[in-house]
Formats: C-alpha cells, structure tokens, sequence
C-alpha cells in the first residue's frame, strides 16, 4: 500500500526520498501511447502566503527564499495577483548521500482573488531576506474629482 502524501508535502511540494527512489525506478507508461501528455509533466508546488486587509491597501507576503527577485513573476490585474518562480537546485551531493530531503526544488505559483478592487499602477513589490511583500492600494470609490465645464 503506498502512503498518503502527508498536508505539509502537498502544500510544499516536498517528496520524501523513499517515494522519490521509487519514482525513479518505475517506468511511466502514458495514457496517449508514449506521446508526451498532461500526466508526465511535473508538478508546480503551490506558494503560501499571508494576506491581510488595512484601510487603504491589501498586503500580500510570502516567503521566496533561494530566487533571484529577477526570476519572479508578478502579474497584478485589479482583482487578482498570480506570483510565480522556480528554485533550481544546485546539484552539489548525490541522491543516495541524502538522509532526509523535504525542501522544494522546482517551480512554484500561487494566484490570489483580491476581496477588493486595487490601483495595478500604484502596486509594489519589494523582497527582503527572502520574504515577498506586495503592497496592493485598494481603489477609492468614493474619491470625487471636481471637473470644469468648458465653453465653446
């Protein structure tokens, strides 16, 4: 019987080394007869993150220790933020030298639906000893603009 994935491997994308041994040992047969499907490709871990709400923005952090700020991707729409990237692996010790392996390796996203409406022009991103805060100014809807009639 093989075993569950345990709440904190799912959530990292952690793989124990027992499974990973087997993983590699197995051969995969696809669904498509060899052709490359959707079931061989490997599997995008999902970031955690905190977010929480002040008066005038929603603040988004999540840890993103070991990636270059440049190989982040941020797409902010007025309603939703998708955070991808990917930690390589510097391949300094071999599987079988291994004695526990839980960090995550590989690509990761997370997309987030914003409870309110945000300025995409007025957002930051800043990253500090590994940790990614978003700053997310929230649209004023009852901001007025007084504007002139003009003659003509």
């Amino acid at each position: 019987m093989k075993n569950k994935r345990s709440f904190f491997e799912r959530l990292t994308g952690a793989v124990r080394l027992e499974d990973e041994e087997e993983m590699e040992e197995s051969v995969s047969v696809s669904r498509s007869g060899g052709k490359p499907s959707i079931f061989d490709e490997p599997e995008e871990a999902q970031l955690t993150v905190d977010v929480y709400n002040t008066p005038s923005e929603i603040v988004i952090k999540t840890m993103v220790a070991g990636v270059k700020p440049d190989d982040l991707d941020v797409a902010i729409t007025r309603d939703s933020v998708t955070i991808r990237g990917e930690r390589g692996e510097e391949r300094t010790v071999t599987e079988q030298d291994y004695l526990h392996r839980e960090l995550y390796w590989g690509a990761f996203s997370r997309t987030i639906s914003l409870p309110e409406e945000i300025d995409v022009d007025e957002a930051e991103a800043s990253e500090k000893y590994g940790m990614l805060i978003l700053r997310l100014p929230k649209v004023d809807k009852n901001r007025q603009a007084k504007l002139k009639v003009r003659g003509s």
